[in-house]
């Protein structure tokens, strides 16, 4: 297999990545074969799954364009993946020249690809770490040079805590780095569940399979589940609701009905 050059020397180019299978789902070029042989193999359960991904991004975008408005210009985005169009960065800088985001993931491919999608921009910055470490996150030296703790950041957790499994913690994980946090933050999150998704469950975890398969496990979490991930937040006004009613731009009524698969919700800490 031809190794492209924008993919580093150290990854298994042979073995399906979460983060490369979502950016196939949103049309993106950074992938091989190996990732969109098993986004296909998902996608004969649940043809909807790109809807799903857009849907996602698109409630990350309102949801950046919302913190900016209330004053909110700081970002830790976890588990931010391989950057496409429409990123963290790029909402928020357009809304607020200067705002500060650091993206985090443990990818190699993805924070090859951010490294280069963010040089030169001083407001930026990537680290390699894993949710699952808080303190790395924390403290490093991206963090360090571009948050300021003691004031209000938003953490972006999108997409990301359902391939975190119970046995993990990934609620500890959660609370850790939301302790860290000055008062008035937030915490922006979406989570797949088999609510909401327009399949019976059996078929939709056809899909869930896949990623297990390729060591990857999909968690189904129920909406109770996922809201017990803001513990000590206000939610902001509409809640934890499927991604489209999550104060939309257009008539949720107008979205595909995978759009509604899983939970989006804001909080904010008083």
């Amino acid at each position: 297999m031809e190794r492209p050059a924008w993919a580093p020397r150290s990854i298994d180019i042979s073995v399906p990545s979460v983060s490369r299978i979502y950016d196939y789902y949103l049309g993106g070029s950074h992938n091989f074969e190996v990732d969109r042989e098993a986004a296909r193999r998902a996608m004969e359960f649940m043809p909807g799954l790109p809807k799903i991904m857009q849907a996602n991004r698109a409630f990350m975008r309102r949801a950046v364009r919302y913190a900016v408005d209330q004053g909110v210009t700081q970002f830790l985005d976890v588990g931010s993946g391989i950057p496409t169009f429409g990123n963290v960065h790029e909402v928020a800088q357009a809304a607020a020249p200067g705002a500060r985001v650091v993206y985090v993931d443990h990818d190699p491919v993805a924070v090859a690809h951010s490294q280069a999608v963010l040089e030169g921009n001083e407001d930026a910055d990537v680290v390699a770490a894993d949710l699952l470490k808080p303190q790395d996150i924390l403290t490093s030296p991206q963090v360090e040079r571009l948050l300021d703790l003691n004031r209000p950041v938003a953490l972006l957790l999108v997409a990301i805590l359902h391939f975190v499994e119970d046995a993990d913690d990934p609620y500890t994980a959660v609370a850790q780095l939301s302790d860290a946090l000055a008062p008035g933050s937030m915490l922006v999150l979406t989570h797949a569940s088999y609510e909401g998704i327009p399949l019976p469950p059996e078929r939709a975890g056809g899909a869930v399979d896949v990623y297990k398969d390729i060591r990857n496990p999909l968690i189904m979490r129920s909406r109770d589940e996922i809201a017990r991930f803001f513990e000590g937040y206000d939610m902001v006004e509409p809640g934890l609701v499927p991604m489209p009613h999550w104060r939309p731009d257009t008539a949720p009524e107008d979205e595909d009905p995978y759009a509604f698969s899983g939970f989006a919700g804001v909080g904010r800490t008083a």
